[in-house]
């Protein structure tokens, strides 16, 4: 799977975090409450700290369409706060997060006077357009169920928990609308998808809970 552009935080001198946190306060949003709106006026950058959040636009006859899973270490809204531009997304706490909020004018200040940032929030949005490259030639060159694998093991990679002799546990409570959001198909699509791994062995799947079994057998799919 291609870098995941989560590694922003990490990627900080521990006096470059200390300044960020200095320029910014730690917010706490409950499971399903909006960050900010797409169409929002600019604010600042968002760092989540812990927790996962939903990026989403609403496309053509009000669907949702979802980008990416953020998490912890990630920087969302930088777009809007550095360009001075309106909001092009939804954010939405997908479980309780904590995320440091830094107004624009505080972060592009951060920016300017730590040099070494700069070329890192590059990376960081080369990373995103990567990230929707990627997507836009898995919708054009993949079908549903390759596509509901490739998100599975994603999300396997970043977010799942090894069990012993059991798979691996996809933590993040996603539903079945909110995958198939993501993956650029229908409820119904997903669900046959879903059933097919579920009758190959691959997966098991709970109310908001799926258990990848067979990843290799999934990565099959992708070649």
């Amino acid at each position: 799977m291609p870098d995941r552009p989560d590694e922003f935080l990490a990627s900080l001198t521990d006096e470059e975090r200390s300044a960020l946190r200095a320029a910014g306060r730690v917010r706490r949003f409950s499971k399903g409450e909006a960050i900010f709106h797409e169409g929002d006026d600019p604010g600042g950058v968002v760092a989540v700290l812990t927790g996962t959040v939903k990026v989403s636009v609403i496309g053509f006859g009000g669907r949702e369409v979802v980008l990416r899973f953020p998490g912890p270490g990630e920087l969302v809204g930088e777009l809007a706060a550095v360009g001075d531009r309106p909001r092009t997304a939804t954010v939405t706490a997908v479980d309780d997060v904590e995320a440091l909020a830094v107004r624009a004018t505080d972060f592009r200040r951060f920016v300017l006077e730590h040099p070494r940032v700069a070329p890192l929030v590059f990376e960081h949005v080369a990373a995103l357009l990567a990230e929707a490259d990627r997507q836009r030639i898995d919708f054009a060159t993949r079908d549903v169920t390759a596509r509901i694998a490739g998100r599975l093991i994603e999300l396997a990679e970043t977010v799942g928990e090894p069990e012993p002799g059991a798979g691996v546990r996809i933590t993040l409570p996603l539903s079945q609308e909110e995958l198939a959001a993501w993956s650029g198909a229908s409820r119904e699509a997903v669900a046959r998808s879903l059933h097919l791994l579920r009758e190959l062995g691959w997966i098991e799947t709970r109310r908001r809970e799926i258990k990848v079994l067979n990843i290799d057998a999934m990565r099959g799919l992708l070649q």
